[in-house]
C-alpha cells in the first residue's frame, strides 16, 4: 500500500507530519528518523481500528458522499 503524508517544520523545532487519507493520523518527531518511525506506528495504529460495518436493515441504504 502507497500512502502520501505531509511533512512539516515544527516551529519549536523538529518535525511533524499528516497522511490526508487517513483523517485524524498525526505524529512528530524531534529528527527525520524518528518522525518516519512515529509515522509507521500512527499508520498502522489508524489502519488497526476495527469498525463494524452498521448492521444492514431492509429499508437502510448506506452512502458514502464527498464533501
Amino acid at each position: 500500500m502507497k500512502l502520501k503524508v505531509v511533512v512539516h517544520d515544527a516551529e519549536e523545532g523538529g518535525y511533524w507530519a499528516e497522511a490526508p487519507s487517513l483523517p485524524g493520523c498525526a505524529t512528530q518527531g524531534d529528527t527525520f528518523e524518528e518522525l518516519l518511525a512515529n509515522l509507521y506506528e500512527a499508520v498502522e495504529g489508524s489502519l488497526a481500528v476495527d469498525i463494524q460495518p452498521p448492521a444492514n436493515e431492509q429499508e437502510a441504504r448506506i452512502l458514502e458522499i464527498v464533501v
